[in-house]
């Protein structure tokens, strides 16, 4: 054996492996949030002390699973595995043909079979209810979509459209952001008003972006499942972390009412959550810092994306004594340094002047990074 077949040995077990173990996640994951989704139905229909929770069902869960935080059991989460088990009940078929065939079968509780010896699943699916000839396979869907595809689809309620991207994301091996960027850019009526469908997909096909089985694993659903920090979910680059760690220090030393709140703080916004980098209290100004660093130039939706931040806490976490929240923005490429803010109704003639003698200038912002990318 040469030096190259070793290599490449290692490389493509490896590979197999990877995608093996990647695969393996992604069909528990499913399964897992299918059989929540089961059982807070059936226990809605048929749970002996039901009236007790009523309404307030899946915030009581919530609270149970406080404890243990690392599953990500949230009242809109388990709201979200409700839905998956209503829309996908044909599910089920694949569910039962995987217990029966897999040693799980015997790890879980008594109740998931009833007396009969029979799966709950199966005695408890709508699919009857439902034309299988307009349907993805189950097989199909579990073995080829990740649970986070499949949480994307619930956005979708008319159910040939649902079939529609089930069956382009399958075929094109999208990604989740492609799956997102052809439901937004209207694929699914464009191709009805399309006089060649086939010639428009073919040309989608080249341009679209391939499903990896990093993103797979690389999820929160993923991190949740294997109790994993959600932290570690947001990729960086080495340059983009020592910029953050060397950041953070800059505004606390500062020494002029900077208090950390957070880094990579996780917001949830219409149902997808997104990660600021770094989130200060403001002592003297009473009000938040948030900063957003890009290793990149200047872009128009980077102001954007960061004056959704600042919107989401004047709404959401803004107190009445609270000034509006304050945002930094800082862009970066190889010829320049950015240091620019975006700030959210600064009206108040007093308030601004606090805020510009308190705040880091420009200047510093601008020197701070330009020192940070020498050392690099």
């Amino acid at each position: 054996m040469k030096f190259l077949d070793l290599f490449m040995n290692i490389s493509s077990i490896h590979e197999a492996l990877y995608q093996n173990a990647a695969k393996a996640i992604n069909i528990s994951i499913t399964i897992r949030n299918w059989l929540i989704g089961y059982y807070i139905v059936e226990y809605e229909q048929n749970g002996e002390d039901k009236a007790n929770f009523g309404e307030k069902l899946l915030f009581n869960l919530e609270k149970e699973f406080k404890e243990q935080p690392s599953k990500g059991f949230t009242e809109r989460r388990l709201r979200e595995y409700r839905q998956f088990y209503l829309i996908y009940p044909h599910i089920s078929d694949y569910i039962d043909h995987y217990f029966k065939s897999s040693k799980i079968r015997q790890s879980l509780t008594a109740e998931i079979e009833n007396k009969d010896n029979q799966s709950v699943i199966i005695r408890r699916s709508l699919t009857a209810e439902l034309d299988k000839t307009l349907m993805v396979p189950s097989e199909k869907l579990v073995n080829k979509l990740s649970y986070t595809h499949l949480s994307q689809m619930l956005t979708i309620e008319e159910p040939l459209k649902r079939t529609f991207y089930e069956i382009e994301c399958i075929k094109g091996n999208w990604s989740v952001r492609e799956l997102k960027r052809q439901i937004n850019s209207l694929y699914y009526e464009r191709s009805g008003l399309s006089k060649n469908p086939d010639l428009l997909s073919k040309k989608l096909k080249d341009k679209a972006e391939e499903l990896q089985p990093t993103d797979v694993i690389k999820n929160i659903y993923a991190f949740e499942f294997l109790g994993l920090p959600i932290k570690d979910v947001v990729e960086e680059s080495d340059l983009e972390q020592a910029l953050l760690d060397h950041l953070q220090e800059f505004l606390l030393e500062m020494g002029t009412g900077f208090c950390l709140e957070g880094r990579q703080k996780r917001v949830l916004i219409g149902g997808e959550y997104y990660f600021i980098d770094l989130v200060f209290y403001h002592r003297i100004l009473k009000c938040h810092v948030l900063v957003d660093l890009k290793i990149k130039d200047f872009q128009h939706y980077d102001a954007g994306q960061l004056n959704t931040y600042l919107n989401y806490y004047k709404t959401e976490v803004m107190q009445t004594e609270d000034n509006h929240p304050v945002g930094i923005l800082l862009v970066t490429d190889k010829n320049k340094t950015l240091a620019e803010y975006a700030t959210a109704s600064l009206n108040h003639k007093i308030f601004v002047q606090k805020y510009l003698l308190n705040l880091p200038s420009k200047n510093e912002l601008e020197n701070f990074i330009k020192n940070e990318l020498k050392k690099f």
